[in-house]
C-alpha cells in the first residue's frame, strides 16, 4: 500500500532569478536598432524581448541610451611583458573598457620578448589572465626566424599570426620579405591559421625616407612624403598575390586609403580569402593633424589627406571594410619628445576614445550608421577570428558583453579622463557628442559612472575554434 506522501503533490520549484535585466535600451544589431529588454544569467544573454517580467537580482535602466555589442578590438599593443612602462595589460584593458570595449587581441610586439613561440605565448597569457579586466586573445608572430614555431603557436591558441612587410621598429621582431612571407603563408594555411600583415613596402619606404633625410628634412611633412599611398598599395598587392597563391586566410591591418580597400575588394571578388581592417584615426584625422600635432599623430601608414579620410567612410558604409581596430600603440612620453619625425616612436594611443568619436561622427545618422558599426566593431571581428560562438552580437546564447552610451551635449576630451598609463592621445582636445556610461563583460560591470568597478575581475582567454576561417 502506497504511503500518503507518495500521493502528495510536490511544490513547484521556482526557477532561480535572473542575474540582470537591462531595461528599455536601444539595442544595436547589424540588422537594425530595436528598443527591448535584455536578460542575463550566468554571464550569458538568455532573453531579449520588448518587456521581460521575471525575477531578477539586479536591474539596469537603459532608457534613452544605446545598448551596443561589446567592442572587440583585434589590434592593440599593450606591450607586456618587457615594456609595461609603455602601457601594460591592466591600464590598457581599463582604457578599452572605458571606451566600450570588452575584448582585445594583443599583438606579438612590442612586448619583450615578442610572442614568437609557445613558451612566450604562455607567459603573456598568464599575465593577461592576472591583470586584464576584459576578455582577450593573443596574436603570435610570423618572422623569418620562427617558421618552425608556428604549429606551437597554433596549439597554444593563437588567434592568428602577425607579419610586418616593412621594418617593425623592434629589433627582435624582423620583417618578412616576399619569400619568407610566402613560406609562412603556406605553413599557416596548412595549420588553419590566419595571417595579418602590416602592408608597407620596405624597400620603397626606405628609399623615400633616405631622400627626405638627404634633403635635411625631418619634419612632419617630410615624414608624410616618405610614406605616400604607393608604399601601402605596393605591399597590399604583394600580400594579395601571395594569399591567392597559397590559399592562406589574410587580414590586412590598418588600411589607410580607399585605394587600398579597392585592391582588397577586387581580390575578394576573385575569391581570395582576405579581409580589411582600418582604424579610427584614419576615419577621424587627416594629414593636417600630423602637421598640427606632431609626434603624437605619427603612425604608419601615416594619416592621409581629407579626401581619403572621407573616402574611407564611404568604403565603410558600402561594406568594403570588414573590421575596425584601434592599433593602440603607445610609448613613454620622452619617445615622442622630438621635432624629428623620423626619430620619434610611431603609434597613436587611441583605445579609449577612438570608438566613442566614431559614434559621435555618426550623430546625425545614428539609426543608419550604428548597425554598420556594430558589424565592423563586433560581429565581423568575432566571425573572422572564429570566436562567434560566444562573442560579437547581442543575441541569446552569447556572452553578455555590451556597453551603454548616449548622445548629448558636446564636450571636449581631456587628458585627465584617460585610463592609459600615459595621458597622451591624438584625440585629446577633440569634441565628442557621446559618452560611454557603462561597460559589461559577461554580465558584470567593469566600467560605470566614469570609473572602473567590480574589480579585480580577471579577463578570460579565448582561442579560435578550429575549422575554416
Amino acid at each position: 500500500m502506497k504511503s500518503f506522501k507518495s500521493f502528495a503533490k510536490k511544490a513547484p520549484v521556482e526557477p532561480d532569478p535572473l542575474d540582470l535585466i537591462v531595461r528599455g535600451g536601444k539595442l544595436v544589431t547589424p540588422s537594425g536598432i530595436v528598443e527591448a529588454d535584455l536578460a542575463v544569467l550566468r554571464g550569458r544573454i538568455v532573453q531579449i524581448a520588448p518587456e521581460i517580467d521575471e525575477r531578477t537580482v539586479s536591474t539596469l535602466d537603459a532608457r534613452g541610451r544605446y545598448l551596443f555589442p561589446g567592442i572587440i578590438d583585434a589590434h592593440v599593443h599593450f606591450n607586456e611583458p618587457g615594456r609595461a612602462d609603455w602601457e601594460g595589460l591592466a591600464t590598457g584593458s581599463a582604457a578599452l573598457a572605458a571606451g566600450g570595449g570588452t575584448m582585445f587581441f594583443d599583438m606579438p610586439l612590442n612586448s619583450e620578448p615578442p610572442v614568437l613561440d609557445a613558451a612566450n605565448f604562455r607567459i603573456k597569457r598568464a599575465l593577461a589572465e592576472e591583470k586584464s579586466c576584459t576578455d582577450f586573445a593573443l596574436w603570435g608572430g610570423l618572422t623569418p626566424t620562427n617558421l618552425d614555431k608556428l604549429a606551437g603557436l597554433r596549439d597554444a591558441g593563437a588567434i592568428g599570426l602577425k607579419a610586418f612587410m616593412c621594418n617593425s621598429g623592434i629589433d627582435s621582431f624582423l620583417n618578412v620579405d616576399a619569400a619568407s612571407l610566402r613560406e609562412g603563408m603556406k605553413r599557416a594555411a596548412k595549420l588553419g591559421l590566419l595571417v595579418a600583415v602590416h602592408a608597407e613596402d620596405d624597400a620603397l619606404a626606405a628609399k623615400l625616407t633616405a631622400e627626405q633625410k638627404a634633403k635635411g628634412k625631418t619634419d612632419a611633412k617630410a615624414y608624410l612624403a616618405s610614406r605616400p599611398v604607393e608604399v601601402e598599395l605596393a605591399a597590399i598587392s604583394t600580400a594579395l598575390e601571395l594569399a591567392g597563391e597559397t590559399g592562406c586566410a589574410l587580414h590586412i591591418v590598418h588600411v589607410s586609403s580607399p585605394e587600398g580597400i579597392a585592391l582588397i575588394t577586387e581580390a575578394r571578388d576573385l575569391r581570395v580569402d582576405v579581409t580589411a581592417e582600418t582604424c579610427p584615426h584614419y576615419l577621424l584625422l587627416n594629414d593636417k593633424d600630423v602637421v598640427r600635432l606632431g609626434a603624437i599623430a605619427k603612425c604608419a601608414p601615416p594619416l592621409r589627406d581629407e579626401k581619403r579620410r572621407v573616402g574611407l567612410w564611404a568604403e565603410l558604409r558600402a561594406g568594403n571594410i570588414q573590421t575596425v581596430g584601434s592599433d593602440h600603440s603607445p610609448s613613454r612620453p620622452e619617445m615622442k619628445d622630438s621635432a624629428n619625425m623620423f626619430a620619434v616612436w610611431g603609434g597613436i594611443a587611441g583605445v579609449q576614445h577612438g570608438y566613442e568619436l566614431m559614434f559621435s561622427e555618426c550623430a546625425k545618422t545614428a539609426e543608419k550608421d550604428l548597425p554598420i558599426l556594430a558589424a565592423v566593431l563586433a560581429r565581423n571581428v568575432a566571425r573572422r577570428f572564429r570566436i562567434d560562438a560566444r562573442k560579437g552580437e547581442l543575441a541569446v546564447g552569447r556572452d553578455a558583453d555590451f556597453s551603454l552610451f548616449k548622445y548629448g551635449t558636446e564636450h571636449e576630451i581631456e587628458a585627465e579622463s584617460l585610463w592609459t598609463r600615459h595621458r597622451i592621445s591624438a584625440y585629446v582636445g577633440l569634441k565628442s557628442k557621446v559618452r560611454v556610461t557603462d561597460t559589461y563583460v559577461r554580465g558584470c560591470a567593469v566600467y560605470a559612472a566614469g570609473r572602473l568597478t567590480n574589480l579585480p575581475q580577471p579577463g578570460q582567454f579565448l582561442a579560435p575554434h578550429r575549422g575554416n576561417s
